[in-house]
């Protein structure tokens, strides 16, 4: 089974954009979907998203295999996350903070090993820059009458029929998540034993490494309808017990529409895919087999904005799910968050 990783961060900064929010069951990133009024030079926003993971379908090489000793690993993370934009809205920070807990059966030599894991994860801190931002014309509302009809109201201006943005991303995922599973690594396999789908790398809290981010984010809507798609490559260091993860690369992004539009409120509704792909880790230099993967999820992700608060449901099927040698993968994913806009 594969834990991946990624971090990406900071929220679109375009007027009504409906921003993709990376998951990934190692550091449960977090990005927030915010809308957020150009006439605003700055603003801080205070985030909670919630990410449960199941896994337990069993895969040789990609293919599924029988599951005789029923192991899973059923995986929730809490994220929290505090963040600012600056720059007339151009320039962002976010501290993500996850806290996880994780609990699992799994075959263990020639017993059954049952327990959970839970504790804080790896923090990361991220920043980016929007280095595009294009609207369309404003249109005017017409003025309307008071009840009386003797008097007439200003003109208000409206919503672009276009807008498109495109943010830069970079930031660093810290050490911060305890490491302790990555030393049983250490331990010798059991001869003749069954073989186990679920390793220390899967049930670690921390990589125990200085990672560094990068990406980029874009978001094209005309009128009702939009598209998101972002990219972030994870570059790892050298973690704890001689332990390294791969680097890896993740997107998300996908097709949406916008069901309600009105006074800088929204409800919309998109078709969200999302995936990664990562090499093999190494542990003392030697390639780890079962630690490779490439997943490739699509499902519903609705997005409602009313006022200073913002929140977001997904639900993500695998379409795609290639791993490496033995491992437990993921049947369905679930996350969900709300953003308050100070």
């Amino acid at each position: 089974m594969k834990i991946s990783k990624s971090l990406l961060l900071l929220p679109s900064l375009s007027l009504l954009a409906a921003a993709p929010s990376f998951a990934c069951d190692l550091c449960g990133c977090y990005t927030p979907t915010l809308e957020v009024a150009h006439e605003r030079p700055y603003g801080f926003y205070l985030g909670v998203a919630e990410q449960f993971t199941n896994f337990n379908t069993e895969r040789l090489d990609g293919v599924k295999q029988p599951n005789p000793a029923g192991e899973y690993i059923h995986s929730s993370i809490t994220q929290i996350v505090l963040g600012g934009t600056f720059l007339d809205n151009r320039a962002g920070l976010q501290l993500s903070v996850p806290l996880i807990y994780r609990s699992f059966q799994r075959q263990l030599g020639f017993d059954i090993d049952r327990g959970r894991v839970s504790g804080l994860g790896d923090i990361s801190l991220t920043a980016n820059y929007v280095i595009l931002r294009k609207e369309g014309l404003y249109h005017e509302t017409e003025g309307s009458y008071s009840k009386d009809g003797k008097t007439m109201s200003a003109p208000q201006r409206g919503e672009p029929d276009f807008s498109a943005t495109i943010n830069l991303i970079g930031g660093v995922k810290l050490p911060t998540g305890d490491t302790g599973r990555l030393k049983e690594n250490f331990k010798p396999e059991v001869e003749g034993a069954p073989e186990s789908g679920i390793g220390p790398h899967d049930l670690t809290l921390g990589t125990g490494s200085v990672d560094g981010i990068f990406g980029i984010e874009a978001h094209v809507r005309y009128k009702a309808v939009f598209f998101d798609a972002s990219m972030q490559y994870t570059v790892r260091g050298y973690g704890d017990s001689n332990y390294r993860f791969a680097n890896d690369l993740s997107w998300d992004g996908g097709p949406g529409v916008y069901l309600y539009r009105k006074h800088g409120n929204s409800v919309a509704l998109q078709c969200a895919v999302s995936g990664e792909t990562k090499g093999l880790d190494h542990f003392q230099g030697v390639a780890d087999p079962d630690s490779g993967v490439t997943t490739l999820y699509v499902g519903p992700r609705a997005i409602v904005n009313f006022g200073r608060v913002s929140g977001e449901i997904a639900w993500d099927l695998p379409v795609i799910m290639n791993a490496t040698a033995f491992q437990t993968t993921a049947d369905y994913r679930l996350r969900a968050g709300l953003t308050i806009h100070f």
